[in-house]
């Protein structure tokens, strides 16, 4: 060894040792909002997950800050931390952001305004010296204008975690200690995934006929967009299934009615009486996995817990709406409005083309509904300028379906959070020059949806795609397990065709009809063996999609999946071998469900 090398020997076994001590005893830790223990007055949001990589925390005050969010955390190694937290101001421009809010940590208030930079990011908060090993931490929102907090993070390093999504997630499942696999598994005879009214009506079904059933839904109330939560009253007819569909629907009150409460409890209470349906509320499912094009399980997680559950059972049903169990285990599907030559659909009414000559990504939009009220006394309204650039002069005192958005360059499931925030930005936006008018003193807004209720996005393909050709036709298919008369009506934005009208409002074109029916083939995948689907993703073209979509329609189209499961578990087959072998059995089963119904 050289003498300069016994020189540098030392020091570098020093600055090892150094190195070492710093990995050994630096500390971190990461705290998602949505496992907060009281969150106040803030909601969880998991609507957007597949984008964000977890649920969020939102302060959802429609213009009045909502209480904190708190939750106690515990310290391994009491020290000096750096805080970062990861938030994003959602309407970025020219102004105060909207969602402003801070971070407490026991009885000091950081200074540093929170929600105020552009895009999903950490911002940093400062430093905290943390002197006992559990402290209490609050979010304190000082807008009530959907301030949004994904996650906190605790490090003795001064060093900001990762942003972009894959090192994200990375980094996320590492700091939560995740595996790759849940560590509980459960089996059932059905998984359905969705529970808006035709995941209901698809376990009701599946459970009279004696499937042990699962029902995973994302939010703690039934209904989907029924539900108190998004308020849209259920249409269409009962079909073959009105005894069941009475179990779940909704009077035909306002959209946007505070009646859909009642309807709520009226469908919890006749969803818990089934012994065989096990609920699984407050539950996103997040990944699912086929083998030779056969599903094997879907993995969950609770929205709030972060618990998490691999479903296991040999069928399954996609009501997710996105068709995300299809998307996931490689299911064919089709998105966006086909060209008039397709399916040849190419009718006009009104000037309007039904289906464009170029195929393109537009859909039907979502929706945000919204209601407001005069009261006894005068109320106050901030300014919003960050939702007058959307609104501009617009002014109104309600959103009913017509408000609604999508644009060619915007995906209804990849850019779901902007379309949602681009429909709070309208609301508040014309509530706002509504309440500018003489005699709207006392004009107070009493409720807005927090989720988008969406009408279309990806459609599964079955071994049938239905299309309007099939409407105008009146086709009477042996299959047929799902009736309608109502009128199919396509909805497109205003603003289309003429710029100068606002940009979150709809029209719609309208087909009369006397009566039409789908068939059983339209509900289950052409490639994915053994998953049916129900809802808005059943195989259909753009505008077959305009008249079934309503929810009492999926509700059948739910119903008759659970009976045609019930026939796949007697003879061990497959939902096709249902349409191909048994399909007389199946059929008077659909149609005693109508017997009953008439008996009752």
């Amino acid at each position: 060894m050289t003498e300069k090398n016994k020189c540098l020997k030392p020091i570098i076994t020093l600055l090892s040792i150094l190195l070492f001590g710093f990995q050994l005893y630096s500390q971190e830790f990461l705290i998602e909002t949505e496992n907060f223990s009281n969150k106040g007055g803030w909601v969880v949001d998991p609507q957007f997950v597949e984008q964000m990589g977890s649920p969020y925390l939102m302060a959802h005050g429609i213009g009045k800050p909502v209480k904190n969010a708190k939750t106690i955390i515990k310290i391994k190694e009491k020290g000096n931390y750096h805080l970062w937290v990861r938030t994003i101001n959602w309407a970025p421009g020219n102004w105060e952001a909207p969602g402003k809010f801070k971070l407490k940590i026991e009885k000091k208030t950081f200074p540093k305004v929170l929600g105020t930079n552009k895009n999903w990011n950490w911002e940093y908060v400062g430093q905290y010296n943390f002197n006992k090993k559990e402290a209490q931490i609050e979010l304190l929102d000082l807008t009530g204008f959907n301030g949004r907090c994904d996650a906190i993070y605790f490090s003795t390093k001064n060093i900001a975690p990762p942003n972009k999504k894959n090192e994200l997630k990375k980094w996320r499942n590492k700091m939560l200690q995740q595996t790759k696999s849940p560590n509980k598994t459960e089996n059932f005879d059905l998984v359905i995934v969705g529970g808006g009214i035709a995941g209901c009506a698809a376990a009701i079904s599946a459970a009279e006929k004696g499937l042990k059933v699962a029902l995973i839904h994302d939010r703690p109330v039934l209904g989907g967009n029924a539900s108190g939560e998004i308020r849209v009253h259920t249409e269409g007819i009962y079909g073959y299934f009105e005894r069941i569909l009475k179990m779940i629907d909704t009077d035909h009150y306002p959209n946007g009615s505070p009646e859909a409460y009642d309807d709520d409890e009226k469908r919890m209470k006749n969803m818990i009486s089934y012994k065989n349906i096990h609920l699984y509320l407050n539950w996103r499912a997040y990944d699912a996995v086929s083998i030779n094009n056969t599903v094997q399980y879907v993995d969950a997680k609770h929205t709030s817990t972060s618990e998490r559950i691999r479903f296991k059972a040999p069928l399954f049903v996609d009501s997710t709406g996105d068709g995300w169990i299809g998307f996931w285990t490689g299911a064919k599907f089709m998105y966006g409005r086909e060209s008039k030559s397709t399916f040849n659909e190419g009718w006009e009414t009104h000037g309007e083309l039904w289906s464009p000559e170029k195929a393109d990504n537009f859909v039907m939009g979502s929706s945000v509904l919204w209601r407001s009220k005069k009261l006894e006394t005068v109320t106050s309204f901030p300014k919003v300028p960050w939702a007058i650039e959307v609104a501009k002069d617009y002014a109104a005192v309600n959103g009913e379906w017509q408000w609604e958005f999508s644009r060619n360059d915007l995906s209804q499931i990849d850019d779901a959070e902007q379309i949602r925030d681009h429909m709070l930005k309208a609301i508040f936006g014309s509530f706002y020059n509504e309440k500018q008018k003489i005699g709207n003193e006392k004009l107070a807004l009493k409720w807005v949806s927090s989720l988008v209720g969406k009408r279309e996005s990806r459609r599964l393909i079955g071994d049938y795609i239905y299309t309007l050709n099939d409407v105008k036709n009146q086709v009477d298919f042996k299959d047929a397990v799902v009736l309608e008369k109502r009128s199919v009506d396509v909805h497109y934005q205003q603003n289309l065709n003429n710029p100068e009208k606002p940009n979150f409002l709809s029209e719609a074109l309208f087909f009369r009809t006397s009566g039409y029916k789908l068939p059983y083939r339209s509900l289950y995948s052409k490639n994915i063996n053994n998953l049916f689907m129900a809802g808005r993703d059943f195989s259909c073209s753009h505008i077959g999609l305009g008249g079934p979509r309503v929810m009492l329609t999926t509700g059948q189209m739910g119903a008759a999946v659970g009976y045609a499961a019930s026939i796949c578990k007697k003879y061990k087959t497959t939902p096709r071998a249902v349409y191909q072998k048994h399909l007389n059995e199946y059929m008077k089963l659909v149609l005693s469900s109508s017997n009953q119904s008439q008996n009752n």
